[in-house]
């Protein structure tokens, strides 16, 4: 009779444990070899643990250890959190996948996207889609590591996922997406600590989108924060956000900070609760 209880020889006990009372969650081949002493005996281990359920492959020999305490059963890792900040170190799950974990967005996102500072391609990790982007190293701060589901995963920090999100609006489900987050998580931030994420950036059409953005969801920054981010903006200083080229009906150019709206203000709000009667709906 087939079973699908997870199951564990002598050499796959030794691994399971050793690494276990090491804290360990990611082994590398190369350790297992080096813990069996034979490259033989190590790789057959490892695709024995893999079968069982005991390791989840991540990329090129790194795994995911599957503890005791994941169950009897062989049901794989589900926790696409973990394995997807578990594949390349050093990093952080970001933008969209970020502001669903703070409770942003209601959207669950297609893939996990996660900040690295090496280029790397996308790939596919227990049927889900990791999507890997290249930061530059002053914009690579502003997370911690966070545990979900017993796993710990490095996760950006509440503020600096609405900055991450600003800055690359592509990652955050679009415009529409970007305010509904924006308008969710000022409830929940700490202003001052948003201001300093988004001027640690060095962006100057970061500065000018979290000023316009922060208004037009209803939610303004506190007067002295709003000050210390238009100070930072040059005067003459013009972007852009939206679609490409403006069209009959877009919002056009805000002069309050400097920033050409390539979009409809209904369209921005789309996802974003009005205001009935005075009350939000």
């Amino acid at each position: 009779m087939e079973t699908n209880l997870r199951t564990l020889g002598p050499n796959e006990t030794k691994v399971v444990l050793s690494f276990r009372e090491q804290g360990r969650e990611v082994v590398r081949a190369a350790e297992i070899i080096d813990l069996l002493g034979s490259e033989q005996t190590g790789r057959k281990v490892i695709r024995n643990l893999i079968r069982k359920g005991w390791l989840s492959r991540l990329v090129g020999g790194r795994y995911m250890l599957l503890p005791p305490e994941h169950g009897p059963e062989n049901i794989g890792e589900n926790n696409m959190l973990a394995l997807a900040s578990a594949v390349i170190e050093p990093s952080y799950v970001g933008w969209w996948s970020a502001a669903a974990f703070h409770g942003f967005t209601t959207q669950k996102p297609m893939a996990v996207t996660v900040a690295v500072l090496r280029q790397a391609r996308a790939r596919l990790i227990e049927g889900s889609e990791v999507r890997f982007v290249t930061i530059a190293e002053q914009k690579f701060f502003g997370f911690k590591s966070y545990n979900v589901y017993g796993r710990n995963v490095m996760i950006s920090t509440p503020e600096k996922t609405v900055i991450d999100c600003i800055d690359r609006p592509e990652l955050a489900g679009g415009p529409a997406e970007l305010a509904r987050i924006i308008y969710s998580a000022m409830s929940e931030i700490d202003a001052v600590a948003l201001a300093d994420a988004g001027l640690t950036m060095k962006s100057t059409s970061l500065l000018q989108r979290l000023g316009f953005l922060t208004d037009i969801v209803g939610k303004p920054l506190p007067e002295e924060t709003r000050q210390r981010i238009r100070q930072a903006i040059p005067k003459s200083t013009r972007s852009t956000l939206g679609r490409p080229k403006r069209k009959e009906g877009d919002l056009g150019y805000v002069a309050a900070w400097g920033l050409f709206v390539n979009a409809r203000s209904e369209d921005l709000l789309a996802e974003v609760p009005r205001l009935r009667s005075g009350k939000e709906a």
